[in-house]
């Protein structure tokens, strides 16, 4: 029987933007196993109903304690946006989303007390970020913007290309205009663009990831809940899933993770 401690971190998201995640808790617990689900066969979760992704988010969890997972991370911040209070009270392992992690990083290092964010439709209209702002500070203002052709653009790996600088400027406009000085990247696709995002928005705005926020999260709860990996003679190992073919996930799935995705990719 595997010692308790020695269980994986289950990762799940809508496809594979919630590798990026997957690289900064690599990085963080270097010596803990991960069980990646990329649930590709029904991307993207951005412009799906509110129902819906709960439902998917439910069957994704599910999937993951299969293998007896000991902390689940909910790496979409669509599903993180939406789900979570259903997740926390259907199971019983601790879940952590990405936006708390996003959000108090962004109170902390605001000036001028204005952030903006951006995201897919459903995570901007689900006002996610914004409630959890107020929440920490009421008197903070936050301005949100969707951008739904980020994901697209950085799937097909045009990060540098006109055709998305172009983009950028047009969906960033709006918060330009608002003198944020915090920009939250509220889809875990997006810090795949930071550079042209960067172009766009200008190099006084800070950024917020909630990849490397998350994955320190992470550590506090394995930490707090005595549930650190005890083996320290060998790095953790990554097993990845997938809903639909996975000669994609493992050629786009390079850029995300910051090498390359194990052979080792399996279609579930």
């Amino acid at each position: 029987m595997m010692k308790k401690n020695n269980r994986p971190i289950g990762i799940f998201d809508s496809g594979i933007g919630g590798l990026t995640v997957a690289k900064e808790v690599i990085k963080e617990l270097p010596h803990e196993d991960i069980v990646y689900f990329g649930d590709t066969a029904r991307l993207p979760y951005g412009n799906k109903s509110p129902r819906t992704v709960i439902k998917f988010s439910v069957e994704n969890t599910k999937f993951l304690l299969k293998f007896g997972v000991k902390l689940v991370i909910v790496a979409c911040n669509t599903s993180s946006s939406i789900a979570i209070p259903t997740l926390r009270r259907r199971f019983r392992v601790p879940i952590l989303g990405v936006i708390k992690p996003a959000v108090k990083k962004a109170v902390q290092i605001t000036d001028v007390g204005r952030i903006g964010i951006i995201g897919t439709r459903t995570t901007i209209e689900s006002k996610a970020y914004q409630r959890e702002i107020k929440r920490l500070d009421p008197y903070l203002k936050s301005f949100a913007q969707a951008c739904p052709l980020f994901v697209p653009l950085a799937e097909e790996g045009w990060v540098d290309e006109e055709v998305t600088l172009k983009v950028a400027k047009m969906y960033l406009a709006p918060l330009l205009e608002k003198n944020i000085d915090a920009l939250v990247l509220g889809c875990t696709h997006y810090p795949i663009l930071t550079k042209v995002i960067r172009k766009a928005m200008g190099k006084s705005i800070k950024f917020i990831d909630s990849a490397e926020r998350t994955a320190q999260d992470a550590k506090r709860i394995l930490v707090a809940n005595s549930l650190c990996a005890q083996r320290k003679s060998r790095k953790g190992k990554c097993r990845f899933y997938v809903s639909d073919e996975p000669a994609v996930f493992k050629k786009v799935g390079k850029w995300f993770l910051g090498r390359t995705v194990s052979a080792r990719v399996q279609k579930v």
